[in-house]
C-alpha cells in the first residue's frame, strides 16, 4: 500500500482520510476486483456521467460471481432464502459468499460500503452450519447476511460516520439491534456510506466521498442512508438496515428504487448507535428500519426483530411485541391521498406516478378520499423540524473543528430553506433556546392533534401519496423532504413502494412554477428510466397496519407493472 505524502495535502487531515479509504478497498480480496478493462467501459467522471449500472449488469459481466451466486444474490425473496437455509438446500457460507462478492462489486462500482467485513462473517457463517449440522437454527434468521449503516456500532468494527474527527473510532461494544440481529441468526458483513452530518439527503463525505446511484451515477443515491439505497438496487444485500429523522431511510429508498420502511421511534431498538448529535436534545427521534427489494422482507424483518423482545436489549425500546393484524381489514380499504403541498410542488413524473396509484387501487375496489392541503399541514411540519434540527450545532462544532468544509448539498439545504416559508416558527425567532425549544415542542404538538383529528375525520385506514417532491435528481439538489419529514414530525409509520419509472412522456409536461415555490429544478431527459415510487403511511404505533396494508397496495401496483411487461414482450 502506498502511503500518502502528507505535505501534498490541502487539509491535515486529507492523508489520513486517503489512508482509510485504502486499508477499506484492500479488505476487497484481490479475486472479487473488477477488471480495469470493465470499469474503463464506463462514461467517467462517473458522478457527472449517466451511467445506468443496473442495465449493463457489469456484475454478472464481471465473472466474479458463479450461476449459483447470481441466482441466490438476485433472487429477492427472502422468506424463500430462510426456507431454504433452514432445509439445508443452501449453507450459510455459500450464501454468504455470494452477498459479499456481490457487495464488493456493488462498492467498486457505487462507493457504497464505509467497513468490509468479510472474513469475520464467514467465520460467522462457519459456526451457523455447524450448529445447523447439529440440528440447530440460531434463530429465525438464520444464516441471511444483512448490511448496516455505519452508525451501528458492531464491537472491533469501526464506525467513522464519514467524519474525520472519528477516523480513530472503533466500537467497543455492539448497539442493541445487532445483538439482536446475531441472536437472530442473521450474518453481519459491511457497513455502508452517509453523509457528512448524516443530515442531508445525499451521501457524501470527505473520508468515503460520495455514494453514486445504479440507476445513472450522475443522479443522488439519496441520504442519509444512501449507502444502503445503492447497495440493496445492487442486489449485495437481501436486507439493510438504515435510520431515519427527516427521511433518511425512504429518502435512498426512493432514489435507488428499493422498498424502505420508518417504524414508529423507538420501535426497533436505536439504542447504542455512533452519532454526532445531543442525544439530550432529541425532539424529533431517530429510528432505525429495515431497507429491502421485496415488501415482504420488510414485514419478516420488523416481524423477526420484535418477537425478539427489543426492550430486554435496549432501555429507550418499547416493550410492545409484533401483533399480527391479519384478518382485522375488510378487502376494501380507505385511503386519504396525500395533497401536493402549494409550497412544495411535485416534479411531473412524481404527480402521475401518485395519480396513476390512486386510479389503481379504485379500480380494485378501495376508496381513495382527497385530503385538503391546508388541512395536512406539510410546509408547518418542515418547518418544525428544521428549527428543532437548527438548535442542535453538534455536528457543526465536530466538522468545524476538525477543519473540514462543508459538504456542498449541507450549502445547498441551507439556500433553499432561506427561500422557503418561516411563517409558523417566525414568532419564536428571537426567543431563548429553550424558549425557541418550548414553542417549537407545542406547535409540534398541534400538528399532531390535528393529524388525529384528521384521522377521525375521513375514517381512514391509511395515507398514500409521494415519497418527495421528486425521483432522483443531480447530486446536491434533492435539499428539503417535506414528504417524508412530516412523518417524522408526525411520528408515523411509513412505507416507501417503488412503482414505475420515468418515461419520455414525462419531458412534454411542464413544471410551471408559481411565485413562492420551491422545488429543485426539473431535467427531465436526464431522468429518464429512474424509478418512481409512492408512499404510504399509518397513525402512530400502528407499525404492523402499515406494513400490511403496504403489502395490499404493493400487490395491487405490482400487478400493473406486470401486465405492463408482459404487454411490451408480447409486442
Amino acid at each position: 500500500m502506498t502511503v500518502p505524502d502528507e505535505s501534498l495535502s490541502i487539509y491535515p487531515w486529507e492523508a489520513r482520510a486517503i489512508k482509510k479509504r485504502q486499508q477499506r478497498n484492500e479488505a476487497i480480496p484481490e479475486e472479487w476486483r473488477l477488471r480495469q478493462n470493465l470499469l474503463g467501459s464506463l462514461k467517467t467522471p462517473l458522478e457527472r456521467s449517466k451511467n445506468n449500472l443496473m442495465e449493463l449488469n457489469l456484475v454478472r459481466q464481471s465473472g466474479i460471481l458463479t450461476d449459483k451466486e447470481l441466482q441466490i444474490t438476485e433472487s429477492s425473496d427472502v422468506t424463500n432464502m430462510l426456507e431454504a437455509l433452514a432445509s439445508g438446500q443452501l449453507t450459510a457460507e455459500e450464501v454468504t459468499v455470494s452477498f459479499c462478492k456481490r457487495a464488493a462489486v456493488a462498492h467498486q462500482l457505487t462507493n457504497c460500503l464505509t467497513e468490509i467485513f468479510f472474513d469475520r462473517a464467514l467465520e460467522r457463517a462457519r459456526y451457523l452450519d455447524r450448529q445447523k449440522g447439529k440440528g440447530q437454527l440460531v434463530g429465525p434468521l438464520h444464516g441471511l447476511p444483512i448490511s448496516l449503516k455505519d452508525s451501528f456500532q458492531i464491537a472491533g468494527v469501526a464506525s467513522t460516520l464519514g467524519l474525520t474527527a472519528y477516523l480513530d473510532h472503533r466500537a467497543e461494544s455492539n448497539s442493541a439491534l445487532v445483538d439482536i440481529l446475531l441472536a437472530l441468526g442473521a450474518v453481519l458483513y459491511c457497513k455502508t456510506n452517509v453523509p457528512q452530518t448524516m443530515m442531508t439527503p445525499d451521501s457524501h463525505n470527505f473520508v468515503f466521498g460520495r455514494t453514486l446511484n445504479p440507476w445513472n451515477t450522475s443522479l443522488s443515491a439519496g441520504g442519509s442512508s444512501g449507502g444502503e439505497g445503492a447497495l440493496i438496487a445492487m442486489r449485495g444485500a437481501p436486507i439493510g438496515v438504515g435510520t431515519d429523522i427527516a427521511g433518511s431511510i425512504r429518502v435512498p429508498a426512493l432514489c435507488c428504487g428499493t422498498y424502505g420502511f420508518r417504524p414508529t421511534a423507538s420501535r426497533i431498538p436505536y439504542g447504542g448507535q455512533h452519532g454526532c448529535a445531543d442525544e439530550g436534545l432529541a425532539q424529533i427521534l431517530p429510528c432505525a428500519g429495515p431497507l429491502a427489494n421485496d415488501m415482504k422482507a420488510l414485514s419478516l424483518f420488523v416481524k423477526a426483530v420484535l418477537q425478539a423482545n427489543p426492550a430486554s436489549y435496549d432501555a429507550s425500546a418499547l416493550d410492545v411485541n409484533w401483533r399480527d393484524v391479519q384478518g382485522q381489514f375488510g378487502r376494501k380499504l380507505r385511503f386519504g391521498l396525500l395533497p401536493e403541498d402549494p409550497t412544495y410542488p411535485l416534479h411531473p413524473p412524481v404527480r402521475r406516478t401518485v395519480a396513476e396509484a390512486s386510479r389503481l387501487l379504485q379500480a380494485s375496489g378501495h376508496e381513495v378520499v382527497e385530503l385538503q392541503s391546508q388541512e395536512c399541514r406539510i410546509s408547518e411540519a418542515l418547518q418544525v423540524a428544521f428549527a428543532l434540527f437548527a438548535l442542535d450545532e453538534t455536528a457543526d462544532g465536530i466538522v468545524k473543528a476538525a477543519g473540514e468544509p462543508p459538504i456542498p448539498s449541507r450549502i445547498r439545504i441551507g439556500q433553499e430553506m432561506g427561500k422557503a416559508p418561516q411563517e409558523f416558527v417566525s414568532d419564536l425567532r428571537n426567543l431563548s433556546e429553550l424558549k425557541q425549544l418550548s414553542g417549537l415542542n407545542l406547535k409540534r404538538q398541534e400538528l399532531i392533534s390535528d393529524w388525529c383529528r384528521l384521522w377521525q375525520k375521513y375514517e381512514i385506514d391509511a395515507v398514500i401519496g409521494p415519497g418527495g417532491r421528486t425521483t432522483a435528481i443531480e447530486h446536491d439538489e434533492f435539499t428539503l423532504p417535506p414528504y417524508t419529514v412530516l412523518m417524522n414530525v408526525l411520528d408515523c409509520p411509513a412505507c416507501i413502494i417503488p412503482f414505475g419509472r420515468v418515461t419520455a412522456s414525462d419531458a412534454a409536461e411542464r413544471l410551471g412554477l408559481q411565485p413562492g415555490q420551491v422545488v429543485p429544478s426539473y431535467n427531465p431527459l436526464d431522468l429518464e428510466g429512474i424509478p418512481c415510487c409512492v408512499q404510504v403511511f399509518t397513525s402512530k404505533m400502528t407499525d404492523e397496519k402499515c406494513l400490511y396494508i403496504s403489502e395490499v397496495v404493493d400487490k395491487c401496483l405490482q400487478a400493473k407493472e406486470s401486465f405492463v411487461v408482459a404487454r411490451d414482450a408480447d409486442e
